[in-house]
């Protein structure tokens, strides 16, 4: 830790593909990639993961709208809390509209140098930034399949790391906000909500977020 370097030998990770349940399993995309990580790595993410997590909370950067991966926050939270926000609108006779949206493969769409300028941006330490930086670049990963092993890829943030799901939550801290759209995030699905008396008002205050958000998503190569 005090070198901020990671050994290659605990970047490379074997992928699981894991069944989505009630899916078509003759479709790649519904497979959960599953990452068989080395022990020792875990060891050292946990201890890193801590101290980021210490930095997070006590400066309060995990935006509110994030329920995912988050301590004392869940599904069901989140579900009533969008459930009051539909129940307040009736109660003034509004119309809720919503877009339900989800990055696909969204951990190995996290672009590394954007993420570190991220850090930077939230004021995270340079030693931990660089430890971070060891920990994404040059990672590659084998992928097995009835005990078939693949020839290594490079990727992104492996799905089923301990650090990766607060690596994601860091990533969408700056994520596009409006007076007129309530958002509800859960890891990488997001909706995003806006109440009218017109329905074509939320119509056009819903497209405008979108705009807004495809315009975000492009900038970090989303």
């Amino acid at each position: 830790m005090q070198n901020c370097f990671l050994p290659n030998c605990w970047k490379t990770s074997v992928v699981v593909p894991i069944p989505k349940p009630n899916s078509d399993l003759s479709l790649p995309q519904n497979y959960r990639p599953i990452s068989l990580l080395s022990c020792l790595c875990k060891v050292f993410e946990s201890v890193l993961l801590r101290r980021l997590n210490q930095f997070l909370d006590d400066n309060n950067l995990i935006i509110s709208e994030q329920f995912g991966f988050q301590k004392q926050l869940s599904t069901n939270q989140q579900l009533v809390r969008v459930t009051e926000l539909i129940h307040d609108g009736f109660k003034k006779s509004e119309t809720t509209g919503a877009l339900f949206l989800d990055i696909a493969k969204a951990f190995d769409k996290i672009w590394h140098d954007g993420l570190s300028l991220k850090l930077m941006r939230l004021g995270v330490s340079a030693q931990l930034i660089k430890i971070l930086s060891s920990y994404l670049t040059s990672r590659n990963f084998k992928v097995r399949v009835n005990n078939i092993i693949s020839t290594p890829i490079l990727s992104g943030c492996a799905q089923g790391s301990l650090i990766s799901p607060t690596l994601l939550n860091i990533h969408v801290t700056d994520i596009p906000k409006t007076r007129s759209c309530h958002l509800a995030i859960l890891a990488d699905d997001t909706a995003v909500l806006n109440q009218h008396e017109n329905p074509h008002t939320i119509i056009t205050h819903l497209q405008h977020y979108v705009t807004r958000l495809q315009l975000w998503l492009t900038d970090w190569k989303n």
